[in-house]
């Protein structure tokens, strides 16, 4: 397991970041520790939660950055009930040294595996800042006793060195270049797909596309690619970036050899076979419910990208196998996973759909017909949207006793 920590200085951003999240149904809130409960079934609003937290940052306005923001992000494996999510969450703040302070829970699902967000104070209720001394060593330790308490998949020192997840790319957060090479080189290098659209799906979860160009100067054909940032939308933003940028490894040469290798490797794996077990069980379960099969494939560790045309019919289905880092056009992991088959099952549904990518290369005349996606950009974004909160941080109404209580559920529609 990864923990990834980072202080900020305004409340607002953080739970602004998260709800955002909630309302596209790419999270919801798992639990609260010493959170003021909304009434009936209000649910939690950003200046709800702004008054549980207002008095401890009142209480000391002398730190810099007093809210904390921390993701804990286990292995791709690892499958969480979501009691045993709740248990990780309560062990990791109270060894850390947060387990009374007040904090909020979500859970994410906008990377192709649920991880968890946590928003929390460094500030306690008398206005002792809480120290952040060795906070990444100790953050470390924890993970480790985790790892063993909880029977995690363990970390290793180089994902550890390198701090996964890798994070999508946020257009407006300056080094396009850099975010785009820090997605793109590992994606390229580790990842297995037998087609430029798959290689596309697995991008996309990361707010990037890829184009061929193809042409010819100076009596010369030439053939290369071309990476992009998109928007929400799926749709480019920026100048796109010629793949030797990012070097050889994401150029077209290196990319058909991890093609050929990756259909070899099916040959002699099960890893496609028990991909399809899981699609199968998810959609036993899920019935018509789209919604319902995509949360089902998300807690196994499995994406599934959805490719629709202005119409809403489904012309393509792509599965993304996080713990095989591998990619699956559903057709081929059996007829039973064809586009056709969840078009039928599914018609007319807006599921919680992953981000979906452009058009596959083996259908061009696809390419204008609009996406409806809906991507959520920009993880690492969060760790740094801190803006102010109007008003100020605790609101001007009294403010209830604190309680400890666990909300649950609140944000999935099931």
């Amino acid at each position: 397991m990864i923990a990834k920590i980072s202080h900020g200085s305004s409340l607002y951003g953080v739970l602004a970041y998260n709800q955002l999240k909630v309302d596209e149904r790419h999270a919801d809130v798992l639990f609260t520790s010493r959170i003021i409960e909304p009434q009936g079934d209000t649910p939690y609003t950003i200046g709800h939660l702004s008054r549980s937290f207002g008095d401890y940052l009142t209480a000391n306005r002398k730190t810099e950055k007093p809210v904390l923001h921390i993701s804990l992000n286990p292995d791709p494996k690892d499958c969480l009930s979501e009691e045993r999510f709740v248990s990780l969450a309560e062990e990791y703040m109270r060894r850390m040294g947060f387990g009374d302070q007040p904090y909020i829970v979500y859970r994410h699902n906008d990377i192709g595996r649920e991880h968890l967000h946590i928003v929390s104070v460094r500030v306690d209720e008398t206005g002792r800042a809480i120290s952040d001394s060795y906070e990444h060593g100790r953050s470390m330790k924890v993970c480790r006793e985790l790892e063993r308490q909880f029977g995690l998949v363990p970390a290793t020192p180089k994902q550890w060195k390198e701090g996964l997840p890798l994070s999508p790319v946020g257009y407006g957060d300056g080094n396009l270049k850099g975010q785009l090479a820090g997605v793109i080189r590992p994606l390229a290098r580790e990842w297995r797909f037998r087609t430029l659209g798959e290689y596309r799906a697995i991008l996309s979860l990361y707010g990037i596309t890829v184009d061929e160009v193809k042409g010819e100067y100076g009596g010369r054909e030439y053939h290369g690619l071309t990476y992009s940032a998109t928007d929400r939308e799926g749709n480019k933003v920026g100048k796109p970036f010629k793949s030797s940028v990012f070097g050889k490894e994401a150029g077209v040469a290196a990319l058909e050899r991890r093609m050929h290798n990756a259909a070899a490797w099916e040959k002699t794996h099960k890893e496609v076979a028990a991909t399809a077990g899981k699609v199968a069980a998810a959609m036993q379960t899920a019935g018509h419910d789209r919604a319902q099969f995509e949360r089902e494939l998300m807690r196994q560790g499995i994406g599934v990208v959805f490719r629709q045309n202005e119409a809403g019919r489904i012309y393509g289905a792509t599965f993304i196998d996080h713990a095989a880092k591998a990619v699956f056009n559903g057709s081929r992991l059996g007829k039973e996973f064809s586009a056709g088959v969840f078009n039928d099952l599914f018609a007319g549904q807006e599921g919680i759909h992953l981000p979906q990518p452009s058009a596959e290369v083996e259908h061009p005349t696809r390419q204008q017909e609009q996406h409806k996606d809906g991507t959520t950009q920009n993880v690492a974004a969060a760790f740094n949207l801190f803006t102010p909160v109007p008003g100020g941080a605790s609101g001007d109404q009294p403010v209830p006793p604190r309680k400890r209580k666990k909300k649950r559920k609140y944000g999935r529609q099931q």
